[in-house]
């Protein structure tokens, strides 16, 4: 059964992120991100002690890509991270979230301690380029992206430069 409460709040969280996010984007302007993405996290660490990953079954379709969001942006808690991806993962197993959300975090939380990643969803912007995080095996990645419901990496590649080189 949908809990519509659980949904509103992720759908106005996810808002107030993407908002915030935009804004970053546009104009450079970064204050007040950090507290929410705090805050999100915070609240989103209580929702999973008690109810266990927010999947579809739980929150719908929206609700269950907004709780991957608020995850995925998640990087001052590490740890958290890593949590949030083992019930992420057990989720996906039970058909109750999307596996190209379960690519987004497994490479995030790697990168994150410093190892390739695997679907090549992660990239970094010295100033001067935007790149992609080294990757793990690289001859397979389009294979593995497929198996989560990604698009080639030649694919995602060009809509990350569109997206945040103009």
């Amino acid at each position: 059964m949908i809990h519509a409460d659980l949904a509103d709040e992720l759908h106005r969280r996810a808002d107030t992120d993407q908002r915030a996010r935009n804004r970053y984007l546009e104009t450079g302007e970064f204050e007040g991100l950090a507290g929410i993405d705090a805050d999100n996290t915070a609240w989103l660490r209580a929702v999973i002690a008690e109810h266990g990953w927010p999947g579809i079954a739980l929150v719908g379709d929206q609700g269950a890509d907004e709780a991957w969001l608020l995850v995925q942006h998640a990087d001052r808690d590490p740890e958290f991270q890593s949590q949030a991806l083992e019930y992420l993962k057990s989720a996906v197993e039970a058909g109750d979230a999307r596996a190209r959300h379960l690519a987004y975090l497994t490479d995030r939380v790697l990168v994150r301690a410093g190892k390739p990643q695997l679907y090549g969803t992660q990239y970094s912007d010295d100033g001067e380029s935007l790149q992609p995080q080294p990757v793990h095996d690289p001859e397979h990645l389009d294979e593995r992206r497929a198996a989560m419901g990604l698009d080639t990496a030649a694919e995602y590649d060009q809509h990350m430069r569109k997206t945040y080189t103009g």
